[in-house]
């Protein structure tokens, strides 16, 4: 985080990655009061897998550490921030904030632009937000091909982004790939950045989060792996062993 955030906001430091030490109502309150100095800037939105791959990938660490904020999204990460003594700290997950952004954008007078995922899924996306967020300003959407850009590519893109000047550009594009595009990018973009992974698909309907006793046990990682197992079940497996072992027993 940069130092303005760390002394508003603070930090907890776990396997390296200065995860913020919020909850969803001091984000939304941080973000509306840094508003204008945040544009260019980008959010993180942290769970176990981010923050092994940060502990194995120094690089990736310094993506996650650069963002304005990182936040808890996953459950245990504001457990062990709770148990290393800040206790004012709670999940803030990516789906949530979309939503509460969302909520307020016709009032605020945001505007959206959405970098990630499918055509199919960014147009259903759209008839969602349209339907449920009356007034909502969406100024555009863009699907990425499955191969790096290149730099003509990159610079057209961008420079259509900043030609819309939103407010806030969501980008869903998974973990690592989109804190990396987001760091990247970190003063190119002239919106507020956040990465918010699995957050298109949320808000679109193609997939449903866990029941929220799941997500307050922490168990959210098991309804997802159930939803597509073949994807997940190695990822898991091996970061939530590695989290417990590092940052659990260890104190990492």
């Amino acid at each position: 985080m940069n130092l303005e955030s760390k002394k508003t906001v603070g930090c907890c430091k776990i396997l390296g990655v200065e995860i913020s030490t919020i909850d969803m109502a001091r984000t939304l309150a941080y973000i509306e009061e840094h508003f204008d100095e945040m544009k260019g800037k980008y959010i993180c939105v942290s769970n176990v897998h981010t923050t092994v791959m940060s502990d194995e990938n120094k690089k990736y660490m310094s993506v996650q550490n650069g963002a304005e904020l990182a936040l808890p999204d996953g459950k245990p990460l504001s457990v062990v921030c709770k148990k290393r003594g800040f206790k004012n700290v709670a999940r803030v997950t990516g789906p949530e904030l979309m939503e509460e952004i969302f909520k307020i954008s016709a009032q605020k007078n945001y505007s959206h632009y959405f970098y990630g995922s499918t055509d199919e899924t960014l147009l259903q996306l759209k008839r969602k937000l349209l339907d449920k967020y009356p007034g909502i300003q969406i100024a555009g959407m863009y699907s990425p091909p499955f191969r790096e850009l290149t730099i003509e590519e990159d610079e057209k893109i961008v420079g259509e982004i900043n030609k819309l000047s939103p407010d806030f550009v969501w980008v869903g594009l998974g973990a690592p790939k989109q804190e990396i595009w987001m760091a990247k990018h970190k003063e190119k973009v002239l919106g507020i950045m956040v990465g918010v992974g699995a957050g298109f698909d949320y808000h679109a309907g193609n997939i449903k989060r866990a029941p929220k006793w799941m997500q307050k046990c922490s168990l959210e990682w098991f309804y997802r792996l159930a939803q597509d197992p073949k994807r997940l079940f190695k990822r898991y497996m091996t970061t939530n062993f590695k989290f417990i072992l590092k940052a659990v027993i260890l104190g990492k």
